[in-house]
């Protein structure tokens, strides 16, 4: 494969999106960080409307319903991973800044941090067949050491042990002709030989 950076994202393609905290710091250091970024995402994809009163530190403005599908995602302590299909001229870069920017904030006031929370601007890369696709899902659910018990990637919403409301799961899961289990055994049987397949499609960690 030839490299697959992308600097311009377009309507119809699949991106795996990845970044980490600045320095390689941790961006989430209890069960509330995780959560509140992903109520964060929701918000963002219209997919969650809080009531606000003057007061209220959070106002994200959601983008247009339907811009984007969430194929699977994992937030691991210090980075995170995305695989988007942006499906309309809105690009990928205006969800993760809107997202990513609202955190920071929360993040900088909870413990008093100073500076920049995450490393720089995203990075991405193009996703160009269904079998890529596949196997960069069983990358990212498999970031964990025990994927099976992580709370904080969609791996557990593809096995209908949760139902979660940010990933679109059907695409994925009718290439394992909509069986949870065969997706199951898919992840966990991922190896050494399967990152090498999707090797352009990854990012240091």
């Amino acid at each position: 494969m030839n490299s697959r950076d992308y600097k311009i994202l377009r309507p119809g393609n699949y991106y795996h999106i990845f970044n980490r905290g600045n320095n390689k710091e941790k961006v989430f250091l209890d069960s509330q960080d995780y959560g509140v970024f992903l109520i964060r995402l929701k918000m963002a994809l219209g997919l969650l409307q809080l009531s606000f009163n003057k007061n209220s530190r959070v106002r994200i403005r959601p983008l247009p319903q339907g811009s984007f599908t969430i194929i699977c995602y994992c937030l691991m302590p210090n980075h995170y991973h995305f695989l988007i299909r942006q499906n309309s001229g809105i690009g990928i870069d205006k969800l993760i800044a809107k997202v990513c920017t609202s955190y920071a904030k929360y993040f900088n006031l909870k413990y008093g941090h100073i500076g920049n929370v995450f490393q720089d601007r995203f990075k991405s890369k193009l996703v160009d067949s269904d079998s890529y696709l596949t196997y960069l899902s069983a990358y990212i659910h498999n970031n964990p050491d025990q994927p099976l018990d992580w709370e904080y990637s969609s791996f557990r919403d593809y096995l209908g042990l949760r139902q979660g409301q940010i990933c679109d799961k059907t695409f994925l899961l009718g290439m394992f002709n909509n069986r949870p289990d065969d997706y199951r055994k898919f992840v966990l049987d991922f190896s050494e030989e399967g990152a090498a397949k999707i090797k352009d499609l990854l990012f240091e960690e």
